[in-house]
């Protein structure tokens, strides 16, 4: 049957004759089998080599079909499950479900799903059976993926405060390269929506005509209109996920200024913006929920005095009306002393070394004395903010007996990493009662990231990453956030909501919740091939990294595969033991071994170790950029208890 129904198939396509390379291509395009072109090129060729012209027969195109599809290390498997190697019954697929793919709760309910789904021979399918090519196209299927299907879907309990989740969060997100020549453009405002991010920041000047714009001041960095830049928060800020954006005001503007900027935020968002608490509530004791601020689109600025004031105010005509506001920055958060470069270079070492010594003693960092400013902020901007006022952070000790739960702090990252080495039980308790912002430090002018993972660990909700530099930092990141249906919002584990825990990074002790992961990789398949390669080769090698709590931080690598990008086989296998699998990332990176100290990127795929899939299963690869590589994935066997 299945010769039949291949021949049925395609003989169309050979109506006049052979067919050339264009018509190999369109033919596999027809039957939905994704290649890679460099691939397809040189098993074309090499098919070609068997006679003369440019021209393939039915027989030729069945050989290159078979490379693509039909492979081994899949024949292994149906041949293990069916009677006689052509079929599987619908008893024989539920046994490999069961046994292989841990699908417990499976019946023929299910089986017949899949055959229905999968199977693309009628007769067989009629028979409620499966052939080898239905169970290729089941192997190759998003149910097969190393990412659990469930986890692809919002599935965790959205109603806890905001305080209790990660939030996708974005640094000077108006630039889509470095920070000090680069253009500013709205396409960064788009992308990182369209990626389910949830906290993007807007840095605002002063305008020609009395108009707001947008870019990162004191530098050759582009302007672009804030009017614009709310226009396309309000077309796209639902687009991805429903749960509630943040934007971060970084807020430079003279108070004529800031209420333009509050006039564009009501008129443009209208509805969507969040301007007085829900249900009018006043005495607050804890924030909401992502669920109860679903479709809200909220300001995080400096507020002058309470919400009950602010509420008091609301009828009334508060044009030209300004208030000072303390410890700010021109109103602004992001310029952390302990960030900025001559600082850091003008403080001697022998200082540095008696700093390190006190900050052990006392187990925080030390503070700088720094000069209070004022600023004035216009009251029409002031009282738009109602759950995310930014308070300028002093110390653990002042946030405990002073901030309001609707009080956020922004630490840049330095000042965040001593502050998590060594007062890291302190921080944790700070994260389970306010939302923390870490920024990259202001030296980064290149717009490179900071490992995000080491302020997870200590439970901060908004790790601003600049989106548009690719690596293994925004690899994690956009890892992290598939999870719970790429919402942008993911719970925290219970162990970092809870106020009372003792829990911290350097010292897991009862919360360690021991995962045993052993994974076999068997196989690449269409890999991208080396740069250097004149056709579609590769030498790869396969690094599986994990990363988390300090003492799960691990990396293996597989042997090299000597010019083999097509269909590679390594079948090793892995063991890792993981303390916190809750904080857990697992990547998978391939690599090219150009030569014994250089290795070329060839792709990559992140997620979170709780969402792995057990069973045989295909990994799929991202490129650089983090765009999926169609036809390109690994075949690994995922077990873990």
């Amino acid at each position: 049957t299945s010769h039949t129904w291949f021949w049925n198939l395609i003989q169309h396509d050979f109506k006049s004759g052979n067919i050339d390379l264009d018509g190999c291509m369109r033919l596999l395009e027809k039957m939905q089998i994704p290649f890679d072109e460099e691939h397809l090129k040189h098993v074309f060729r090499k098919t070609l080599d068997k006679h003369t012209g440019q021209l393939i027969s039915m027989d030729d195109f069945k050989a290159v079909y078979r490379a693509f599809v039909h492979r081994p290390e899949f024949e292994i498997l149906f041949k293990a499950y069916s009677s006689d190697g052509k079929i599987l019954l619908d008893t024989q697929l539920i046994k490999f479900l069961v046994k292989e793919q841990f699908e417990t709760e499976v019946d023929e309910t299910t089986a017949l799903e899949i055959i229905m789904k999968y199977e693309p021979i009628d007769e067989v399918r009629k028979r409620r059976n499966m052939s080898f090519e239905g169970f290729i196209r089941y192997m190759n299927s998003e149910e097969c993926s190393v990412f659990k299907s469930l986890h692809k879907t919002i599935y965790q309990d959205m109603n806890q405060p905001l305080c209790d989740y990660f939030i996708s969060s974005s640094h000077n997100t108006y630039l889509i390269a470095d920070q000090l020549m680069g253009p500013s453009h709205l396409w960064g405002y788009t992308s990182a929506l369209l990626k389910g991010c949830r906290c993007l920041e807007i840095d605002c000047w002063d305008g020609n005509n009395n108009e707001p714009v947008v870019y990162h001041g004191h530098t050759f960095t582009s302007k672009i209109p804030f009017r614009s830049v709310i226009h396309v928060i309000d077309k796209y800020a639902f687009m991805s996920s429903a749960y509630p954006v943040v934007l971060s005001l970084e807020n430079h503007c003279s108070p004529k200024q800031q209420e333009v900027m509050a006039d564009c935020l009501k008129s443009i968002l209208g509805e969507k913006l969040l301007c007085t608490p829900i249900g009018g509530e006043i005495e607050m004791t804890q924030l909401p929920s992502p669920e109860a601020l679903k479709f809200k689109v909220l300001v995080k600025n400096k507020k002058a005095g309470t919400i009950e004031e602010a509420m008091l105010r609301m009828d009334d005509d508060n044009r030209g009306k300004t208030e000072e506001v303390s410890d700010s920055d021109s109103l602004s958060d992001d310029y952390d002393s302990d960030d900025t470069l001559p600082l850091a270079q003008s403080r001697s070492p022998v200082k540095r070394k008696a700093d390190r010594k006190s900050s052990r003693r006392s187990s925080i960092p030390p503070q700088k004395k720094q000069k209070v400013k004022k600023g004035r902020i216009a009251l029409a901007l002031s009282d738009l903010v109602v759950y995310t006022k930014s308070q300028k952070f002093v110390n653990f000790d002042y946030s405990m007996e002073n901030q309001k739960c609707y009080e956020n702090n922004s630490i840049g990252e330095s000042q965040a990493r001593k502050l998590a080495r060594y007062s890291a039980k302190q921080f944790i308790a700070h994260t389970t009662r306010f939302i923390t912002r870490i920024y990259p430090k202001g030296t980064r002018m290149n717009s490179s990231n900071y490992n995000p993972q080491e302020f997870w660990n200590v439970g901060c909700q908004m790790v601003a990453l600049n989106f548009q530099t690719p690596g293994t930092q925004m690899e994690l990141q956009d890892g992290k956030f598939l999870d719970n249906g790429g919402c942008g919002y993911v719970l925290k584990p219970e162990f970092l909501r809870d106020r009372y825990t003792t829990f911290t990074p350097q010292n897991v002790g009862g919360y360690s919740n021991p995962m045993s992961l052993s994974i076999r990789l068997i196989s690449g398949h269409q890999l991208p091939p080396s740069s250097l390669s004149k056709t579609n080769k590769a030498d790869p090698r396969v690094l599986i990294e994990i990363y988390g709590v300090p003492e799960d931080q691990t990396r293996k690598k597989s042997s090299v595969v000597k010019s083999n990008a097509l269909s590679p086989k390594w079948n090793e296998t892995f063991s890792f033991n993981i303390q916190v699998p809750e904080l857990a990332m697992i990547r998978f990176c391939v690599e090219d071994e150009v030569s014994l100290v250089n290795n070329e990127f060839l792709g990559q795929y992140t997620l979170p170790v709780m969402s792995l899939n057990r069973g045989y299963r295909n990994i799929p690869l991202l490129s650089k950029d983090g765009v999926k590589l169609e036809s390109a994935s690994l075949f690994a066997h995922i077990w873990y208890y």
